[in-house]
């Protein structure tokens, strides 16, 4: 179908935000996270205490790695001993566009969040904290939230947002007085971070589950959950026409009985977009699966920063096309295979969209995917690899019909977005 000048029609997914997103806990859940927490701020009689029982929850940070938060908390604790001094840097610098959750436990539970940093400071002996944001409204709740008797000096910085502003290394770069853009490892900012300390750098949700680990016992945290993805996560859940929604879930739940609650039908699902943009694309395969990070990595998936676009009306093609083209005008533009890597995976995404790209198109961009893994000197170029295996991958028909210039989706208006799926909060 074209449009009355000849011309290709652009369709663009309308997400509505602000007092539109939907926000709530699964069922029959007493929240940990969306609730109020009127017992915060406790006493803590041993922080060495509380690392035990952090450790026995198998907390996994929320920002994206999912890496243990008592490994971090350990190891930061004792190369502070060693250097004479620690600090805790709590990110909530949301860089992926289609998550909220940062945005919004910064803006309405902003005492949870500085409960958790004063926590963090203690368990690894710091003096000094620092709640890392982008967003601005986020920067004045916090700093309206900040109080006299946290044990530890905080400050809030407000840095431009961007995709890999809320890299760890570009969060101590920035706030070192540099730009927020990733450097070089090593040193890690564990070894060597803010002020030249060692240097935890934790995500605000992962640091905000520490007030009900102190309350509740590290028992209680693995009461929902798996057994290796322990506790209830924020999700974010975008796409299907629908509005946003913010939903605090346990680990391990059915991904259809997020749709169901969700009000979208799994009849109507073409796949999804995982992890924000990072975790790059799943077909209807994703029906069967449950919301835990041992299930995704078998999927080859991953649940990222805790974000899923569902794609009904979407062709999946020209959203990895969107999505590559926003990596391409995000990256740090520091690294040269990153650079030219993101531009040449999202150009052959954009000619494959438009019916225009070749065979040998498609297998360069296949290449491209294996060959620029892990070159980049933080985690962008790996992101625009999954996004181009996994569309490779998971939709081959889709890419098929693109090569042969017949997606009656695109021929209908192609979807177009600088930012797919963005939600933005009033």
């Amino acid at each position: 179908m074209s449009a009355p000048d000849g011309s290709t029609p652009t369709r663009t997914t309308a997400v509505r935000t602000g007092p539109s997103l939907t926000v709530a806990a699964w069922p029959d859940l007493a929240p940990r996270l969306l609730g109020d927490a009127p017992n915060g701020y406790r006493p803590l009689a041993s922080a060495d205490d509380l690392l035990a029982e952090v450790d026995r929850s198998g907390l996994l940070g929320r920002g994206g790695a999912a890496f243990p938060l008592a490994v971090k908390l350990r190891t930061v604790r004792d190369n502070g001993r060693a250097a004479g001094g620690a600090v805790v840097v709590a990110n909530g610098e949301e860089g992926e566009p289609a998550s909220v959750k940062d945005r919004w436990l910064l803006r309405n539970r902003p005492h949870l969040v500085l409960d958790g940093l004063r926590l963090a400071s203690a368990i690894v002996g710091a003096d000094r904290a620092c709640v890392y944001v982008s967003d601005p409204e986020s920067a004045r709740s916090v700093e309206d939230a900040v109080c006299d008797d946290l044990g530890v000096a905080v400050s809030v910085r407000l840095v431009d947002p961007g995709y890999v502003a809320g890299e760890e290394t570009a969060a101590v770069r920035a706030l070192n007085g540099g730009p927020a853009k990733p450097t070089d490892k090593p040193p890690r900012p564990f070894q060597e971070g803010v002020g030249g300390l060692p240097t935890l750098v934790s995500n605000v949700e992962t640091l905000a589950n520490l007030p009900y680990l102190q309350e509740h016992g590290a028992a209680a945290f693995r009461a929902q959950g798996t057994p290796l993805s322990p506790g209830t996560f924020l999700m974010t859940i975008t796409g299907a026409g629908r509005p946003p929604g913010l939903y605090e879930i346990p680990h391990g739940l059915p991904f259809t009985e997020l749709l169901a609650l969700h009000g979208i039908s799994p009849d109507h699902v073409k796949g999804v977009l995982m992890g924000g943009y990072f975790a790059g694309l799943l077909n209807r395969d994703v029906l069967d699966a449950t919301l835990d990070h041992e299930t995704l990595r078998r999927l080859g998936s991953g649940l990222g920063a805790g974000a899923i676009t569902v794609l009904t009306d979407d062709c999946a093609v020209a959203v990895a096309a969107s999505v590559l083209a926003y990596f391409d005008r995000e990256n740090a533009g520091q690294c040269g295979s990153c650079f030219n890597g993101t531009a040449a995976m999202a150009a052959v995404a954009g000619a494959l969209r438009d019916g225009v790209a070749t065979s040998e198109d498609v297998t360069r961009l296949r290449r491209w995917s294996v060959m620029l893994r892990g070159r980049g000197a933080c985690a962008t170029l790996d992101a625009a690899c999954n996004m181009a295996a996994s569309l490779l991958g998971q939709f081959p028909h889709a890419v098929d019909r693109h090569l042969e210039n017949a997606c009656e989706t695109c021929h209908a208006g192609i979807f177009r977005a600088d930012r797919p799926y963005a939600v933005e909060l009033a």
